[in-house]
């Protein structure tokens, strides 16, 4: 897989990224770390070696996923993790990241990401220069190589930018979730920051494995989703319905036309979760799909007329 450099970093990143929010169980179900493991191997010997990870995921067991699926083959990934809401006072982030270098088995990490702004879950407010200073310390230190944000506004951005660089921003994008795309990616390409998108198949929407009557099991957060709520559901099906074409044109799913599509967008690149190694190597083969400039209009147009009934709201789901 043809590699991109992170921001003005020399660092290399993949397009497709391993996400690995599941692999911290919360908040999911039926997720086993077996399986996990052999996923996250999986990827790296397909080529997705930029593996994406947070100290929330699980309070570290993703992060320690991560680890006894990579340890002995670590100087071949990319890591990169966050640190949480609730740990951007200039002492909770030396800490988070000493943790989360011990959860990974690593002694550095590639790229460390602000998780969410101060303030948000009801944190306490910790001015992003205080922030900042931790990170430029761990930077220095070489415990860390790049420093990036996520779900962050373009103003806290450039705020965050007055103390030091950043390199990346981690916000929600997919075919049908483009909220990005109105500030965000313009500034990030007029700034030369990699944007790395989460939820890029909007939670497994696009994969078009949920039917007409979604059901999810007990704990699993996907039912507080907006775009599986009215109106919008209507609106996904009949989306999923007009994307069905083009996928069986190029020989492939619909997640991957999905994918396909959003790493050719500026800045742009994917991260994708997998529960097993067969979900790990339909991604991976989304990457070598090579998609028409006429089908790329085609299935752009297909994505808005789901996305132009949507708020400015990036925030996805709609919990108690």
């Amino acid at each position: 897989m043809k590699k991109r450099k992170l921001g003005n970093t020399n660092i290399e990143i993949t397009p497709i990224i391993m996400g690995t929010w599941q692999a911290g169980k919360a908040r999911w179900a039926g997720i086993e770390d077996k399986e996990t493991i052999k996923a996250i191997r999986e990827a790296v010997e397909l080529g997705i070696t930029t593996i994406d990870t947070a100290e929330v995921y699980g309070q570290g067991h993703s992060e320690k996923i991560v680890a006894q699926a990579l340890k002995d083959i670590r100087h071949r990934a990319v890591y990169a993790t966050k640190v949480f809401a609730n740990h951007l006072r200039y002492d909770d982030v030396i800490n988070a990241c000493e943790n989360s270098l011990q959860n990974l088995a690593t002694d550095y990490i590639d790229l460390y990401q602000i998780h969410w702004p101060s303030g948000s879950w009801n944190t306490e407010i910790a001015p992003i220069a205080e922030t900042m200073k931790a990170l430029n310390e761990l930077k220095k230190q070489g415990k860390i190589r790049a420093i990036g944000v996520s779900n962050f506004s373009v103003p806290q951005l450039k705020e965050a930018q007055l103390y030091g660089e950043i390199v990346s921003i981690q916000p929600p994008y997919s075919l049908f979730w483009r909220g990005v795309e109105k500030e965000i990616q313009p500034y990030c390409l007029e700034q030369n920051i990699s944007i790395l998108s989460y939820s890029s198949l909007a939670q497994g929407i696009l994969t078009g494995k949920f039917g007409d009557n979604p059901t999810f099991a007990e704990g699993d957060h996907r039912k507080d989703h907006r775009l599986f709520q009215p109106p919008h559901w209507e609106r996904v099906k009949n989306a999923l319905s007009l994307l069905e074409p083009i996928a069986i044109k190029y020989h492939c799913t619909i997640g991957q036309i999905a994918i396909a599509w959003l790493i050719r967008q500026p800045k742009t690149n994917a991260i994708v979760g997998a529960r097993n190694v067969e979900q790990v190597r339909e991604n991976a083969q989304a990457g070598e799909i090579e998609l028409t400039p006429e089908d790329i209009i085609k299935i752009d147009s297909i994505g808005k007329e789901v996305t132009k009934h949507l708020d400015d709201n990036l925030f996805m789901w709609n919990f108690d």
